[in-house]
């Protein structure tokens, strides 16, 4: 049975500093990131091996765990699999590797992200926090809600067009050609329509956790699709902007 988390700390839950499992076996970076993490105030568990991580993990139900992916006893890997069979709480998987196949099998295990052996303390919090505001509870979770489509698979309203299947968008009748992000970033948006999107949440989502670009791209991409797809891109309708937030579809009748 999953277990089910409380809203994630250290995101206004008002429940006490955030519990980190640290599962690690190399004592120069246990006695760093303890006295990092707790400087940034996090409350740090340590465990030393793949086994005391999963007992650990059961004994004090951390809010996110932090997994070196060689471990003793047990790999970080196999942990990761392990736990995500029970819970979605957030995992980061630390590799000293960063080969691309490492990669790729933690994240199909179910790891939120990862970071690659030496890191700054600057980018592992800035991913922790963010993988935070994403877990469900989090300010930035969120699920895609259905979306009704016809029998040949197409979303039709307010004037748009969108066979998700061929990528392929109408608008009034007639074809335009987005752009492969351009495409990707107005399928997330229609999929939640009605409800604020984050900056963070399109730009993970369209862009991936590990952007490092500037994050005006969104706004050049949105103003794009505003042009395409408003009937006056200078009064937008559809694509909204919630200021300091971020932005909105608003799935019009007819």
């Amino acid at each position: 049975m999953s277990k089910t988390k409380k809203p994630s700390p250290g995101s206004g839950s008002g429940e006490g500093p955030v519990r980190v499992l640290l599962a690690e076996d190399e004592e120069s970076f246990i006695d760093a990131l303890v006295i990092g993490l707790t400087n940034e105030g996090f409350r740090v568990i340590v465990a030393r091996d793949g086994a005391e991580a999963l007992s650990l993990y059961e004994e004090t139900d951390p809010d996110i765990l932090l997994l070196d992916l060689m471990l003793p006893k047990m790999s970080g890997v196999d942990v990761c699999r392990s736990i995500r069979t029970r819970s979605r709480v957030p995992i980061i998987m630390v590799t000293a590797k960063g080969t691309e196949i490492d990669t790729v099998v933690a994240l199909e295990m179910g790891a939120d992200d990862y970071v690659t052996k030496p890191y700054r303390l600057r980018e592992l919090v800035a991913r922790m926090r963010a993988v935070l505001r994403r877990a469900p509870g989090g300010p930035d979770s969120f699920e895609p809600a259905a979306i009704d489509l016809d029998r040949e698979g197409v979303w039709e309203s307010s004037g748009i067009k969108m066979d998700f299947d061929q990528r392929r968008a109408f608008v009034r009748g007639e074809e335009v050609h987005l752009r492969r992000k351009e495409f990707e970033l107005l399928r997330l948006l229609i999929e939640n329509s009605g409800r604020v999107l984050t900056r963070d949440v399109l730009i993970d989502r369209v862009w991936g956790t590990d952007y490092i670009g500037d994050t005006k791209t969104l706004d050049v991409h949105i103003k794009r699709l505003r042009s395409r797809i408003e009937a006056d891109p200078s009064a937008p309708v559809l694509i909204t902007t919630v200021r300091g937030v971020g932005y909105r579809f608003a799935s019009l009748a007819g």
